[in-house]
């Protein structure tokens, strides 16, 4: 993958990145272009296929209401893929909706996304997000790229009843969580359930307490050979292995389903998960009382961050031949009837500001989402070849926080070497 070329239209871009992987071209459409006589086609295709009915019905509607643009909405399996394959094509969407994760950062960087800048609809999103959404540029360029939808959370679930019930309350340091769980332990009950036995989930607790343990952009500061992992996440891995027992004696014998049904069913008091589990934990019992809150992995408690990221974006393309038209969707899909159903569909928190009714479970986090005082997830910045998530679990079961950091550095070296030498040339020259 690395030192490949992107090609875009006449331009030839080295940009060092995951973008040409694909060995297998795979079959997809092209962009709508005819049978609807007169009218601008606009192609969107976006990654989030359990929302596919919340974007087919924003199609017809838009279709219904709009005589000058015909709007179609892909929502593919695995659409990051095909997006890359469709890419390597030259075969563009007009717009593309994806998540504010490291492949947004490629896509950026191969210059194949428009400046929308001047898009009147930006003035209405939360400025919590906007920064999130620069600070995943791997060095600085001017305009903006994505605008952001949706997004989640992620900290700790909990039985918002049985707390009640025992008078816990909820805590706002590391040293008061450490306690909570001692309490919760003292009363025969679990505190924690996790789900490490899918490895992504390992990420779940990680993210959230990195946004308060470690700078949040330790990755540029790496690649820019400032500091190291070794130096940044030593705490962070040392407190991450306080957690584990208080959770099952083995957890690495349970995934993700697992833990979502075992907290549904009131078998722990908390689940250090994200605000997308609820639909899981709630389809097992829709009537559990859950709320969340901020994890509170640092000494402060006016050190506290919430760990939230785009979870959806749209972004138009740079080939997009109305723009205009473009804009006019995207004034659509904000409009704020469409975002709320979305919330509803999805659990999701709106990027958008705006009185909008957000799930309860969402309660604890309300005021650090309002205030913007939210961090991205450390995880966004981590190429997916170096399987960070499989790297976490390895260590958690063999608790070697040294050999950890010191694989975590190695392995970073290694799988961001085009990275690296772009971040420091450009700090060379700036």
């Amino acid at each position: 993958m690395n030192g490949k070329k992107f090609f875009h239209g006449k331009r030839t871009k080295c940009v060092g990145i995951a973008l040409c992987c694909m060995t297998a071209m795979l079959p997809v459409a092209g962009c709508a272009s005819s049978g609807n006589s007169g009218k601008t086609e606009i192609e969107i295709v976006q990654y989030k296929p359990e929302a596919a009915n919340y974007f087919k019905t924003v199609e017809e509607q838009f279709n219904a209401t709009h005589d000058d643009i015909h709007l179609t909405i892909n929502s593919p399996n695995d659409a990051t893929t095909i997006l890359k394959t469709r890419f390597i094509r030259e075969d563009y969407p007009d717009i593309i909706g994806i998540g504010g994760d490291i492949n947004y950062s490629y896509f950026v960087d191969a210059e194949i996304l428009t400046d929308m800048s001047d898009y009147g609809g930006l003035q209405s999103i939360n400025q919590g997000y906007l920064d999130i959404a620069e600070a995943l540029e791997f060095v600085p360029v001017d305009g903006t790229y994505i605008v952001p939808y949706v997004a989640n959370a992620a900290g700790v679930l909990y039985n918002r009843q049985m707390f009640a019930d025992h008078g816990w309350k909820i805590p706002e340091t590391w040293e008061e969580l450490l306690a909570l769980c001692d309490d919760i332990q003292a009363e025969g009950i679990l505190p924690f359930y996790f789900g490490f036995k899918d490895t992504w989930t390992c990420l779940a607790p990680w993210n959230a307490m990195a946004v308060e343990l470690a700078p949040s952009d330790t990755t540029k500061q790496v690649n820019r050979g400032e500091t190291t992992f070794t130096d940044q996440y030593r705490e962070l891995a040392e407190k991450y292995v306080q957690l584990l027992p208080y959770g099952p004696e083995d957890p690495f014998s349970y995934g993700y389903n697992d833990a979502c049904t075992a907290f549904a069913r009131g078998e722990s008091a908390m689940y250090p998960i994200g605000s997308y589990a609820t639909p899981q934990i709630l389809s097992v019992n829709p009537d559990l009382d859950v709320d969340s809150f901020v994890m509170p992995a640092c000494d402060n408690k006016d050190d506290r961050t919430l760990n939230s990221g785009i979870d959806l974006g749209f972004c138009v393309m740079a080939d997009c031949p109305d723009k205009e038209a473009a804009y006019e969707v995207l004034d659509f899909l904000l409009a704020d009837e469409n975002i709320q159903q979305y919330i509803d569909d999805q659990n999701a928190v709106p990027c958008k500001n705006g009185d909008f009714r957000l799930a309860s479970m969402l309660d604890g986090m309300l005021e650090f989402i309002q205030t913007g005082n939210m961090t991205d997830y450390q995880d966004h910045y981590y190429p997916s070849e170096m399987s960070v998530d499989a790297l976490l679990q390895t260590f958690l079961i063999e608790k070697d926080v040294d050999d950890f950091l010191a694989t975590f550095d190695t392995n970073w070296q290694r799988y961001n070497r085009d990275i690296i030498r772009m971040v420091q040339e450009y700090a060379q020259n700036h």
